[in-house]
């Protein structure tokens, strides 16, 4: 994959923390941002997989009440004038 350079200002305690967590890594201060950022997008996906999981969960019944268990069936007709 091509890389790109992207050029990030921080402060000065900021940018020896990176430097001395890098060297502890045993990698580049460019690899141990380049994890950091693609660890929290990996997180922020998997929040995301877990909230919609918990959300299945907690209306499951609603689900299965109005697909009658069978999401190819579609929705049940609704009487007239009726939610």
């Amino acid at each position: 994959m091509a890389k790109t350079q992207l050029n990030v200002r921080v402060d000065e305690v900021t940018a020896e923390a990176a430097r001395r967590r890098a060297r502890q890594r045993g990698v580049s201060v460019n690899r141990y941002i380049e994890e950091l950022v693609q660890r929290d997008v990996g997180e922020a996906g998997r929040t995301f997989v877990d909230a919609a999981a918990d959300f299945m969960k907690q209306y499951e019944s609603v689900f299965a009440d109005e697909f009658r268990g069978d999401p190819a069936l579609g929705p049940r007709p609704r009487p007239e004038g009726g939610r």
